[in-house]
């Protein structure tokens, strides 16, 4: 027998959160957006020219690239784009981590930066979170060849103050600072003002979440045009053609309608802020998030034993199991009926399993 497997790169893959596929069920596991997308993106689908999908794609994704640029008031040179921020981010892993000293990201924060790391063979070290799931900008402030992290955190929701973020892409201008802010438009501070300023700061975002779009696959990056030459130049040498033509019209379309964007973004809100006050009656405990999820655990109630028990009622949200996040559930905000089925649930399981007093 031949010893070709030697000759394999061999890694521990990114699981994906489950995707069941039932009619009753409620999916609150994978931070999807419970509203569907733009009417103008119902438009495009609906108007598609078949015909045209037997030719390639604009390459550059022009007019895609041009609505995002002018939706946040940069040039187009300042936007790059792909296939959801995954492609993005690992585009930007290949272009800018390229030191022999080791990036920088939270020990809890979203699990395919290290398979990345790994795959692409880049030294890496974890700076933990404090006891609030915080980060410390301070163990950011020392040598490495990079820096990434989430803003706000996933799975935690925490999100970190714009000063802050500044402190670190100050005390780190010898290299690329990412922030990752796929959650920003649930309450956060975005870090894009900031590329004006440093030319260092790539800043990446995500139509899968607060535009409804996670089954399009849109993500883009922020930044000075020199590192948008750079990902650009990467991304050439690997796929000329990441974005179809569907995406790129129907990308169009869901950027253009601000209106709807900050609807949907804002009946999220709300019902997160319901959700919150809800789960705090029942006994439950979680950081302050402002993402469209919540990081919560419970007093008396192990996490697994009533994701099990949500799980068998084709209730799904996201188990973390293993040190510090063991004891957690990341609960997806749903709609505001889905999630007052969700807290009638919960509630009557606690009260059956004499887990918690009412």
């Amino acid at each position: 027998m031949g010893n070709w497997e030697n000759n394999i790169r061999k890694v521990v893959p990114y699981t994906p959160g489950e995707q069941p596929n039932q009619t009753d069920m409620i999916k609150l596991n994978t931070n999807e957006n419970p509203y569907p997308p733009a009417p103008g993106v119902t438009e495009v689908l609906r108007n598609t020219d078949t015909d045209a999908l037997r030719l390639y794609p604009d390459p550059a994704a022009k007019d895609l690239v041009h609505a995002i640029a002018g939706e946040y008031g940069l040039q187009d040179d300042q936007v790059f784009v792909g296939v959801g921020s995954d492609d993005v981010l690992a585009m930007s892993f290949l272009t800018f981590f390229y030191s022999e000293k080791p990036i920088l990201f939270p020990d809890i924060t979203y699990s395919f930066y290290d398979v990345w790391a790994e795959l692409f063979r880049i030294p890496y070290e974890r700076p933990a979170l404090d006891e609030h799931f915080h980060i410390k900008k301070e163990d950011y402030f020392r040598e490495n060849g990079g820096i990434i992290f989430p803003n706000p955190n996933a799975p935690t929701g925490v999100s970190l103050p714009l000063s802050d973020i500044e402190d670190i892409v100050e005390h780190n201008q010898d290299v690329i600072v990412i922030v990752d802010e796929a959650y920003v438009d649930f309450g956060t501070q975005s870090a894009l003002p900031l590329i004006e300023k440093y030319e260092n700061l790539l800043v990446v975002q995500t139509f899968s979440k607060s535009r409804s779009m996670a089954g399009m696959r849109i993500g883009f990056a922020l930044a000075c045009p020199k590192l948008i030459k750079y990902l650009n130049d990467v991304k050439y040498s690997f796929n000329s053609y990441t974005m179809n033509r569907t995406s790129i019209a129907a990308g169009v379309a869901a950027i253009k309608d601000q209106e709807y964007f900050l609807e949907t973004c804002g009946k999220i809100i709300e019902t997160r802020e319901w959700t919150k006050k809800e789960l705090r009656k029942l006994g439950f405990y979680f950081e302050e998030s402002k993402a469209n999820f919540i990081f919560a655990a419970h007093k008396n109630c192990p996490a697994e034993k009533l994701f099990q028990a949500l799980r068998e009622q084709h209730i799904y949200v996201r188990y973390f199991p293993g040190g510090r996040t063991g004891n957690h559930l990341r609960i997806t905000i749903g709609t505001r009926n889905e999630m007052e089925v969700f807290i009638n649930f919960v509630g009557e399981y606690l009260k059956k399993e004499n887990l918690w007093k009412f």
